[in-house]
């Protein structure tokens, strides 16, 4: 049985070159079967047929000389939306998993005035997760949280060295031995709600990184509705968040 590189057998098979296939395969969009290719580099059979899960096109929610709100598909990164249109610059960011409203200014004034307005926590931020196990009441977690950006950016709660995070987790759905929540933040660090949930023994379902064991294309975690100035922003639920299974 001949094999080859997984990379290689998806770059002929897609006619791309190996480095866009190495891409595609790093940013999780490959799979085989129902099974995401991880590693791009991994010697597989030469007759394996991949599928490649492109994400869905962005679509603008609102525009206007200030500002562009947009539903950021999953397994998009905010960085790719903003060298995707000319002139944006991001006002916050989204983990790359995540989707939902995701808001890029248009002019300097504009941006700086909004940055202030996220760093001041003067903006409302609500979304919408399954988690794992059942949430049965209203909690709000303020476990302060350590950010550790070597290689692939990492977080976990730290007394000590963390910086002040507050989490409001809002139960409204169960389903088996999952739960889908509303969760308000005010403030904005890395992986907040991926860490504060799976601190409390609910990580957000997909989320192996902070211990999910369900297996899922990607986190079931979406920005819902952002609020900043007199503008509200609001990005329908995807498919799989909007009811689970």
């Amino acid at each position: 049985m001949a094999t080859d590189k997984a990379y290689k057998i998806l770059a002929k098979q897609e006619n791309i070159s190996n480095n866009q296939a190495k891409e595609l395969i790093d940013k999780g969009l490959v799979y085989v079967g129902d099974k995401q290719v991880k590693i791009a580099r991994a010697q597989i059979n030469d007759e394996t047929k991949f599928r490649v899960e492109y994400p869905s096109d962005i679509e603008i929610i609102y525009e206007d000389e200030n500002i562009i709100a947009v539903n950021k598909p999953a397994q998009v990164d905010s960085y790719d939306i903003q060298d995707a249109i000319e002139g944006a610059e991001l006002l916050h960011r989204l983990d790359r998993d995540t989707s939902g409203v995701l808001l890029l200014g248009k002019n300097r004034e504009f941006i700086e005035a909004a940055v202030k307005e996220f760093k001041n926590r003067r903006v409302y931020k609500e979304y919408v997760a399954w988690v794992e196990g059942v949430v049965y009441e209203t909690m709000e977690i303020d476990d302060p949280i350590l950010t550790i950006k070597k290689g692939k950016a990492f977080s976990k709660i730290d007394p000590i060295r963390g910086k002040k995070a507050h989490t409001k987790v809002i139960p409204e759905e169960v389903q088996g031995k999952k739960s889908k929540a509303r969760i308000e933040i005010t403030t904005g660090r890395t992986h907040q709600i991926r860490v504060h949930l799976a601190s409390v023994g609910h990580p957000v379902v997909g989320d192996a990184q902070y211990g999910s064991h369900t297996k899922s294309k990607h986190i079931l975690l979406h920005s819902k509705k952002i609020k900043l100035f007199d503008y509200v922003f609001e990005a329908p639920e995807p498919k799989g968040i909007a009811r689970y299974k």
